[in-house]
């Protein structure tokens, strides 16, 4: 999800893209806490533009989740292809090699780990990121994933209860607004519903 989250809303009715340049890419690596070999990597334009190709098959493949909704307005008029979007994902997540390690200390419970045969750490960063995708996408989060559609909003949640429609109570809040304006909006100029009479 925070990859797909890179593509945001500014707050001022536009889009902001987290990777467009290298040097946000490098921000936004370093404050993933949770990839191997995030910390302290420096992104080149190769990287981000390997980053970025897996964000895009992602967001296609949010797009196909969660239809027949309409998909992120964000990039909705540039999705690849299903087809092209599950290939690109499946070759970034095999170009490292992993294997299952087990660690069992003498007091404690077994832990499995993967061990990486790739030296490489940009490589390991986006297959790693491929591999959170396909975890995600054939888990069971899957299911509950929805495109936020609040005015100017363009991200993709997991909705985490059953009356929830926005990603969060900021875009619940605007969408009102925006609902109450067109009405308010309509009613004045008649193109709204009928007014009752008390």
């Amino acid at each position: 999800m925070e990859l797909a989250s890179t593509i945001r809303h500014d707050g001022e009715g536009g889009v902001v893209d987290d990777l467009a340049t290298v040097r946000g890419t490098t921000r936004w690596i370093q404050q993933q806490t949770g990839l191997p070999s995030a910390g302290g990597l420096v992104a080149d334009e190769e990287l981000r533009a390997g980053i970025v190709g897996v964000r895009r098959a992602v967001r296609a493949l949010f797009a196909r989740v969660v239809s027949p909704a309409p998909p992120s307005p964000a990039d909705a008029h540039v999705l690849m292809p299903a087809a092209e979007a599950l290939d690109r994902l499946n070759a970034a997540a095999a170009r490292e090699l992993v294997a299952p390690q087990l660690d069992w200390p003498a007091e404690g419970a077994p832990a499995a780990r993967l061990l990486s045969a790739e030296d490489d750490p940009r490589v390991r960063l986006v297959a790693a990121l491929a591999r959170d995708a396909v975890d995600f996408l054939s888990g069971p989060e899957r299911e509950q994933l929805r495109a936020c559609h609040a005015p100017r909003c363009v991200r993709y949640f997991i909705k985490s209860h059953g009356r929830q429609e926005w990603c969060r109570p900021s875009c619940g809040n605007r969408a009102r607004v925006a609902r109450h304006y067109e009405r308010t909006r309509g009613a004045a100029t008649g193109e709204g519903p009928p007014r009752r009479e008390p």
